[in-house]
């Protein structure tokens, strides 16, 4: 797929790939073997008909194309832009093992951007009202997916989302130039259409426990994603200049300060940015960074390139772009001014030894091998935890050692009857479209509670 220039997007927060034209949308499709058993569908974590939408995009129907997809995928511009492609569907992909396989994630997008151009949508198909009432606490990924899901299934649902903006994590922590907020606008406004009622600002926990809404609804899901952040514990965490993730990203992205002074949110403009992590939100903020004007921004991993948690994609990306990789390297200490501002990050030096529980090979560092690297700003990107206020405020829910509410993986029952839990604040921090299959399937094992009685 065409994309800007590396030296012009690095400087701007515009969506860095183009995007098919219709011609080369068909001519990709073509590529696509029709599998009898096709594979990449069992590549997707919520069973898209890959075969079925691409196959229609090869015959030009694309009205067609978007009904096939949104029979279990009301995000398809989401999940183009966002989702490992490369090892799900992508992956799973026949082609994949003597060549490239077929652009499933860009089909996606192109499939639901072409709609959006259109003066109409493909509707739903929508099961007669059950007068079954459900709650979702979380507008994220795996909250808008059982939304979505549920109101299909004719019941009604009602949303309640802590933030000012529905998305969670697609608005407070994915860039702009990787996931226009319009986007995702346009995504929620599709699940409303829907019939599904939308409160914002609203914390569960705090103006209503989960128990309160459990007397005013039938069932509750749970998907407050994992917004905590997670430092290393090392001196000098709390020097001026030393930002989590979530903070720095959110500042940028869901309050708009890349876009100041339109939007008066402050954020800090640093120079020479050290980010520290190697999975993806890493790389959106080093890159973030660059676009804020850093002069260098660099990425601290403990690991090599080839253990790195991120997409190849992004990885690539932010390399192009001029992110310089300082790898097997892990911070130890950050070293404060006279102003107590950040002005250096200690380092040690890692070699790799055997494999650990991740399968990667594990960082042991090397004795005497401290340097320090000049920086002003640093950003630690190295995880996420659930936000306890859900847990702390529900009794009979049950919690494992981090914080995570314990649900059944297959149907997302909790503890506690009624109340249903997926996503983030299940697993960690995942991707979107692990919580968003996590959201399909606790949207089906509700349907069954709501239809059974049965728990």
């Amino acid at each position: 797929m065409r994309e800007q220039e590396p030296h012009v997007r690095a400087r701007n927060f515009e969506e860095v790939p183009f995007g098919y034209t219709p011609e080369e949308a068909v001519e990709e499709a073509k590529r696509c073997l029709a599998c009898k058993k096709p594979s990449c569908v069992q590549g997707c974590p919520v069973n898209i008909n890959i075969p079925g939408f691409i196959g229609q995009i090869a015959l030009g129907n694309f009205w067609e194309a978007m009904k096939v997809m949104k029979q279990t995928n009301t995000l398809p511009a989401i999940c183009g832009r966002v989702c490992p492609q490369e090892t799900q569907c992508e992956g799973s992909c026949v082609l994949a093992k003597k060549m490239e396989p077929v652009g499933i994630g860009n089909l996606e997008r192109f499939i639901a951007d072409w709609e959006a151009k259109q003066n109409e949508c493909v509707m739903c198909e929508m099961k007669p009202a059950t007068g079954k009432k459900v709650a979702v606490v979380g507008a994220g990924p795996a909250g808008l997916t059982v939304a979505s899901d549920c109101a299909k299934m004719g019941h009604s649902v009602t949303i309640f989302e802590a933030l000012h903006k529905p998305g969670g994590v697609l608005v407070y922590g994915i860039p702009e130039f990787r996931l226009p907020k319009a986007i995702v606008e346009r995504e929620v406004n599709f699940v409303q259409s829907m019939g599904v009622k939308l409160h914002l600002s609203y914390v569960v926990g705090k103006l209503k426990a989960v128990d309160e809404l459990l007397n005013e609804f039938d069932a509750v899901f749970v998907g407050t994603g994992a917004g905590l952040p997670t430092f290393m514990g090392i001196p000098g965490e709390n020097h001026l200049g030393v930002y989590s993730a979530n903070e720095y990203l959110t500042r940028s992205n869901l309050m708009k300060a890349y876009l100041f002074p339109k939007y008066d949110t402050p954020i800090v403009r640093g120079k020479r940015v050290a980010t520290v992590g190697g999975g993806n939100v890493a790389m959106d903020s080093a890159r973030t960074a660059l676009r804020l004007g850093a002069e260098e921004s660099l990425l601290i991993y403990r690991r090599s390139r080839e253990e790195m948690p991120a997409r190849q994609a992004e990885i690539h990306h932010a390399e192009q772009e001029g992110v310089k990789m300082t790898l097997l390297t892990n911070p130890v200490r950050y070293i404060a001014d006279e102003r107590g501002w950040v002005k250096e990050v200690e380092c040690l030096r890692m070699e790799l030894g055997e494999p650990d529980a991740s399968g990667r090979r594990r960082p042991v560092p090397v004795k005497g091998s401290e340097y320090r690297i000049p920086v002003d700003t640093v950003v630690v990107a190295i995880g996420n935890s659930p936000n306890p206020l859900i847990p702390q405020t529900t009794p009979g829910l049950e919690v494992a050692k981090h914080g995570n509410v314990v649900a059944d993986p297959k149907t997302g029952r909790t503890s506690k009857k009624g109340v249903f839990a997926g996503g983030d604040i299940v697993t960690g921090a995942a991707t979107v479209i692990l919580a968003m299959g996590a959201g399909r399937l606790a949207a089906n094992s509700i349907d069954e509670y709501l239809k059974t009685g049965q728990w």
